[in-house]
């Protein structure tokens, strides 16, 4: 039997949540898919995950990826997330909301991992970036192999504004830019991060990936620059592969009746 164990990829729209085959890399049950509630409180949010995995199969731990830096646990930023949600400690929340060990992580970290892993960067060396063009930019740095976390890189300041206010994808259709109008923004982030990075190899992932034959001609950069292979199921197969590696040596939360069950007596 294959190891499995469940992904969630938490965004600003939808959240989005599979079992998935961390062996090969690749869903194994149907994608279930919820809108994010707004407001997107901590609370509302973790309830909402909690039904996006009521149909899917099996009882293994569940990976989170989340647009937030994550350090032990608690939440650390905010930038795309409610304020409220800076301190809160969602390993444990998420945990008990569904009844299993449950890690969470940056939600461009899980991604990474996953392209790292099955996809684009697979048996790379040297320095990775994995940059997911979406909404916003989110960003994961790898030292051969080894994940950097946390790196929040679209949040660079780029001509005075956050840098995915200049160059994400929602950027684009928004503003009615064509593709070459918009990888000239393109090309100046990947500067800015090769200036601060000098990166071997750069991964685009998020949406844009299905359509390299749009953008990748007029990509103009030092480093090798490819699309990711994963597109929009990196961030779920790469929150189970981290469950799967790591959670096993985690203990879930006791559940509420554990902890009013009186002491067994020692008579």
């Amino acid at each position: 039997m294959s190891a499995s164990a469940i992904g969630i990829d938490i965004g600003g729209t939808g959240i989005k949540a599979a079992a998935v085959d961390v062996q090969e890399g690749r869903l194994a049950s149907d994608r279930v898919r919820l809108l994010t509630p707004h407001p997107a409180t901590p609370e509302a949010v973790v309830a909402t995950a909690g039904e996006t995995i009521a149909s899917l199969p099996g009882d293994g731990p569940v990976g989170i990826g989340l647009p937030a830096a994550i350090v032990d646990g608690h939440v650390m930023t905010a930038a795309n997330l409610a304020k409220e949600w800076v301190g809160v400690g969602v390993r444990d929340a998420f945990s008990e909301a569904l009844g299993r060990p449950a890690v969470v992580l940056n939600d461009a970290d899980a991604a990474g991992l996953a392209e790292m892993r099955f996809g684009a960067g697979r048996g790379e060396s040297g320095v990775v970036m994995v940059l997911t063009l979406g909404t916003g930019i989110g960003s994961a740095l790898f030292i051969d192999g080894e994940l950097v976390p946390n790196t929040e890189l679209g949040h660079l300041e780029m001509r005075g504004k956050d840098a995915e206010e200049r160059a994400a994808a929602s950027v684009r259709e928004r503003k009615g830019l064509s593709w070459k109008r918009w990888s000239r923004r393109l090309n100046e982030y990947l500067a800015l991060i090769d200036r601060l990075f000098w990166p071997d190899l750069i991964i685009l992932g998020g949406g844009i990936s299905k359509k390299p034959d749009k953008f990748l001609a007029f990509v103009d950069a030092r480093p090798r620059v490819v699309p990711a292979q994963l597109a929009n199921q990196a961030g779920i197969v790469g929150a189970a592969l981290r469950a799967y590696e790591t959670a096993p040596r985690q203990r879930a939360p006791a559940t509420a009746a554990r902890r009013r069950a009186p002491a067994r007596s020692r008579r």
